[in-house]
C-alpha cells in the first residue's frame, strides 16, 4: 500500500502523521534505571562483561558515535558476539561508519538481525542495502533516536558507551585521554535508559572533574587499551568545499539570509558539516564582521570554524551535541561558553529542544522533489549512504530551514520530479538553493514578500527541475524489489518512507 505522501510502505505499518500534529501527542516516560551494583565496578574486558551481565542472544545493544570512523568499541563487542556466536541480536547504534564493517560479516551469519540507527555508509550500509539482514533496518533522526529509547520504543539491554575519561564508578567525559572526542550527547538517552550500562575506557583517572557520564548510571566499567582512534572524527564532510560551484552556492545563501534579515544581532545558526555548508559559514561570518553583528548562538555537531568564532566574540555559546574535529574538542575543554548537551536537548521533539530556537539551518541534499521532499538517506540507485541524522530534526525545528545543493552531480539531476527516498518531508523545508537559482517552498508566503523585490535568482522549483533535467535529460526510473529492507521514520517514529532492497 502507499502512505499519504505516496510512498510504498508494507502492510501493517504506521502511516505518517503531520510534522506539527504530533507535537500535541502526550508524552510517556519510562523511569530512568539506576544502576544496582554498589561494588567494584572494574572490569579489564569486553568479554568479562559479557559474563557478568549474561549478554546472550535476541538481546538489543547500543552504542553512540561521537568517534566516528575511528571507534574501536563497536567492533570488539562484535567480535565477542562473532566469537560465541550469539544470534538474532538487535544494534542500535546512533551511527554506524565504515569501519565497523565486522557488522557485515555478523548480518550475514544471523549474528544480528536487526538494526536501529540514524546513519549508515560503508560496508553494513551495503550488506544491508543488498537484503541480508534478516530483520528489519529502522533509520531514526538524532532527536527521534533519543525519543525512542526515551519512550521504550528501542529497549536496550546493554549500553556500551566509549568514554575517554572516567574513573573506577563510572563518572566520565570525552574531553581528556588519548582518545578524547569532545561531548558525548549521544550517549546520554542509553546511559539514563538501557537496562545495564558499560562504560569502556581507555584513560583511567582517580577522580573525574567534569562529569558528562554519571556513575550512579553505570553498572560496570571495562578498561582496555585503546578505544578509538580520534583521527577518525575528522572526514572529507567536515572541510570547506573548495569546488567553484560549491562556494557560489553558499555566497548565494550568505546573501540570501542577509536579505531575509536573519544575520541581525543575537541570531542563531546550524549549518551542518559538509562542505558547501560549511562555506556558507564562512560567508555568513564575512557578514557578521562588516556589520558588526554578533550570534547568540550556534548549535549542533561543532566544527573548528564555530570555536574560532566563538573565540573572536562573534558567537556568544555554542550548544555542542558532538564535535567534528579535534579543535572542538580542545575548546569545549577549555571555553565555558562551549557547552556539551545531551541529544534529548539538542533535538527530542517533547523537549524544549535547541533545534526549536535556531533561526536558520543550512543542510544539504541527494536528491529533491517537486514538492520540496528531500533524500539525504540513498543513492539513486537505492543504496544506503547516509541518514537523517539531524536533517529532519532541525529542518522542522528551524524558523527557516535551508538546502544547499548543485543542480545536478555526476550527470545525475539532485531537483527531480520523484525522489528514491524521503528522508525529510518537504513540509519542513523552506528554500533551496542551487547555483543556477533559488526556489522558496509556496507555503513560506513571508519569505517570498520580503524577497519580492530581490535581485537574487528566484523561481519555481519546477523551473529549477526544468533546467536541471535539459542537462541531464529525464533520469531512468527505477523499478524497485519486493524485499523490504527497512523503513525511515519521522521523528516521533512514524513512518514516512519504505527501503526495498538495492
Amino acid at each position: 500500500m502507499k502512505n499519504s505522501l505516496g510512498r510504498y510502505v508494507p502492510e501493517g505499518f504506521i502511516p505518517f502523521q503531520s510534522s506539527r500534529a504530533f507535537l500535541e501527542q502526550p508524552r510517556t516516560r519510562e523511569k530512568i534505571i539506576l544502576s544496582e551494583n554498589k561494588g567494584n565496578k572494574k572490569l579489564s574486558s569486553i568479554s568479562g562483561a559479557f559474563d557478568r551481565l549474561g549478554i546472550g542472544a535476541d538481546m538489543t545493544l547500543s552504542f553512540h558515535h561521537h568517534l566516528r570512523n575511528g571507534d574501536l568499541v563497536m567492533n570488539l563487542v562484535f567480535e565477542e558476539i562473532k566469537s560465541r556466536n550469539l544470534k538474532n541480536m538487535t544494534i542500535a547504534a546512533s551511527s554506524i561508519f565504515p569501519n565497523n564493517r565486522i557488522l557485515s560479516e555478523l548480518i550475514e551469519n544471523g549474528n544480528v538481525t536487526n538494526v536501529y540507527t540514524n546513519y549508515l555508509n560503508g560496508e553494513v550500509a551495503k550488506s544491508i542495502s543488498e537484503g541480508k539482514l534478516q530483520g528489519m533496518l529502522y533509520m531514526d533522526t538524532h532527536g527521534g533516536r533519543s525519543r525512542a529509547i526515551e519512550s521504550g520504543d528501542i529497549k536496550i539491554d546493554v549500553a556500551f558507551i566509549a568514554v575517554p575519561c572516567s574513573d573506577e564508578a563510572g563518572n566520565g567525559n570525552g574531553l581528556s585521554g588519548p582518545s578524547a572526542c569532545g561531548s558525548l550527547g549521544y550517549a546520554i538517552p542509553d546511559l539514563l535508559y538501557a537496562k545495564k550500562k558499560v562504560v569502556v575506557t581507555d584513560f583511567l583517572v582517580p577522580k573525574v572533574e567534569y562529569v558528562e557520564i554519571e556513575a550512579k548510571y553505570v553498572d560496570y566499567v571495562v578498561v582496555i587499551d585503546k578505544i578509538g582512534n580520534q583521527s577518525g572524527i575528522e572526514s572529507g564532510t567536515t572541510r570547506i568545499t573548495r569546488d567553484p560551484v560549491g562556494l557560489k552556492i553558499a555566497e548565494t545563501t550568505a546573501l540570501l539570509l542577509s536579505e531575509l534579515g536573519l544575520i541581525r544581532e543575537n541570531f542563531s545558526m546550524q549549518t551542518g558539516a559538509g562542505g558547501t555548508a560549511l562555506a556558507v559559514t564562512r560567508f555568513i561570518r564575512e557578514i557578521m564582521e562588516k556589520e558588526n553583528v554578533k550570534a547568540g548562538f550556534a548549535s549542533g555537531g561543532i566544527t573548528h570554524y564555530f570555536t574560532e568564532m566563538l573565540k573572536k566574540g562573534l558567537i556568544n555559546k555554542l550548544y555542542d551535541v558532538q564535535c567534528f574535529d579535534l579543535e572542538a574538542v580542545k575548546s569545549l575543554a577549555e571555553n565555558p561558553n562551549h557547552h556539551s548537551i545531551s541529544a534529548f536537548k539538542y533535538a527530542n521533539p517533547y523537549e524544549d529542544a535547541i533545534v526549536n530556537h535556531l533561526d536558520f539551518v543550512i543542510l544539504g541534499a541527494t536528491e529533491v522533489d517537486l514538492s520540496f521532499n528531500v533524500n539525504v538517506t540513498t543513492a539513486s540507485n537505492g543504496l544506503i549512504m547516509g541518514g537523517s541524522g539531524g536533517h529532519a530534526d532541525t529542518a522542522s525545528g528551524a524558523k527557516v530551514s535551508i538546502i544547499v545543493t548543485p543542480l545536478f552531480k555526476t550527470r545525475l539531476p539532485i531537483i527531480r520530479p520523484e525522489i528514491t527516498t524521503i528522508t525529510t518531508p518537504g513540509e519542513d523545508i523552506d528554500i533551496v538553493v542551487t547555483e543556477r537559482g533559488i526556489a522558496i517552498n509556496p507555503k513560506r508566503i513571508d519569505l517570498l514578500e520580503k524577497l519580492k523585490n530581490s535581485h537574487l535568482p528566484i523561481m519555481s522549483i519546477k523551473d529549477l527541475s526544468k533546467i536541471a533535467l535539459a542537462y541531464t535529460g529525464i533520469p531512468e526510473v527505477r523499478v524497485k524489489k519486493e524485499q523490504v529492507i527497512g523503513v525511515v521514520r519521522y521523528r516521533d517514529q512514524t513512518i514516512i518512507d519504505t527501503l526495498f532492497q538495492m
